[in-house]
């Protein structure tokens, strides 16, 4: 599975708020994306589609088609197992209903890989105030997925997801808008990879330790807040700045915080620059290497339940084409954006280093690379 590639494609591709005005529907629009990600021993990549359509004034519905083609000869993977490669596919559909400033939103997300099996349903509520100024939304998602075992037909675990969002935006001035949001979910059932193993001193091995699974607890709460400000500069540019702050019953916290530049030149070009800073504490029962076989109730060796931090600078591209190129659409666009990770490990160790002792390995560290390459068009 590739859980953590997922992430890191969503928070490259998505913003963590919106900060629209609620009175108007977006237009209709369709977008053909190709998406890339290569780091740390894993490849993913596949299309994209995604229609909007709206029906009348007061109804929108949508569409996407998403592929993960997954390659993975990580450092997880290498450690206990082979190579191995796979498929997951994700079909998603909404719809929206405008009354007067009020915008009513739902969806319903299906993916399906070969071991993996997700049904995700959510619905919203936004309000816009006092003249359109300000916007609240309330949001709400549950979800159920089907954790299975390549190899282990008997094998077959649940996971249900529950998540609550609010939302509140605000135009303060003619060039400021800014949001802050809160989240909490809750998640119940099997968490951890049913591959995955932690290791253990034992001087009977020959390299001085052994494996066995991971054992999670099967509750996880976590709360989340975040800001967003946009500055829209004089020349048509915009600043915006981004923090937020995790904490979960596992025992970890976490904060990011996010700077973007967006700068026109002429009539049809748009570039973007950002930088982002991500750390977060290790999980409570989290270690890299355990003294004893079941040392402790619970215990995870997932590097993403670690302590590490992250750093990404992005770049981005849009053209606008000319109309006479492609006069079908009432706008088209062509995006190219590059997004580069550094992934560094405090507590997380390099096993596949076999001259140090056990425990004494250096701290794994990796670079990642996400494209995504899409077309937009207005119709």
């Amino acid at each position: 599975m590739a859980a953590t590639k997922r992430v890191i494609f969503a928070l490259a591709a998505l913003a963590l708020m919106t900060v629209a005005r609620a009175e108007v529907l977006a237009p209709d629009r369709l977008d053909v994306m190709y998406h890339s990600y290569d780091g740390g021993g894993a490849t993913i990549d596949g299309p994209s589609i995604l229609v909007r359509k709206n029906i009348g004034t007061n109804v929108a519905v949508s569409a996407n088609y998403y592929v993960d083609m997954v390659s993975s000869a990580s450092i997880d993977v290498l450690a206990t197992a082979s190579e191995y490669s796979e498929e997951r596919t994700e079909y998603s559909v909404g719809t929206e209903f405008l009354h007067d400033r009020t915008i009513i939103r739902a969806g319903y997300t299906s993916s399906d890989e070969n071991d993996y099996q997700a049904q995700t349903g959510s619905v919203s509520i936004s309000q816009a105030f006092f003249g359109d100024l300000t916007t609240l939304t309330f949001g709400v998602s549950y979800g159920e997925d089907v954790v299975g075992q390549n190899g282990n037909p008997e094998f077959e675990e649940e996971v249900r997801r529950r998540r609550y969002q609010v939302n509140l935006s605000q135009i303060l001035t003619k060039s400021l808008i800014a949001a802050v949001n809160v989240e909490s979910a809750v998640d119940e059932g099997f968490l951890n990879n049913p591959y995955r193993q932690v290791r253990y001193l034992d001087p009977n091995a020959a390299q001085g330790y052994s494996y066995q699974r991971e054992i999670y607890p099967e509750t996880r709460n976590s709360d989340a807040a975040s800001l967003r400000a946009i500055y829209y500069l004089p020349y048509r540019a915009s600043l915006r700045a981004d923090y937020r702050y995790y904490e979960d019953s596992w025992g970890i916290e976490a904060d990011n915080w996010e700077l973007r530049y967006t700068h026109p030149w002429g009539q049809r070009w748009l570039f973007e620059l950002k930088y982002r800073n991500y750390q977060q504490s290790a999980a409570d029962f989290y270690s890299d290497l355990f003294p004893y076989r079941d040392a402790q109730n619970f215990m995870a060796r997932d590097k993403e339940l670690s302590d590490y931090t992250s750093d990404n600078i992005g770049l981005g591209i849009t053209y606008n084409v000319p109309e006479k190129w492609l006069w079908v659409f009432e706008k088209s666009t062509v995006n190219l954006y590059w997004d580069h990770f550094q992934f560094d490990y405090q507590s997380f160790r390099n096993v596949l280093d076999t001259e140090a002792a056990p425990g004494e390995e250096p701290f794994y560290n990796f670079d990642a690379n996400v494209i995504r390459f899409y077309f937009s068009f207005w119709y």
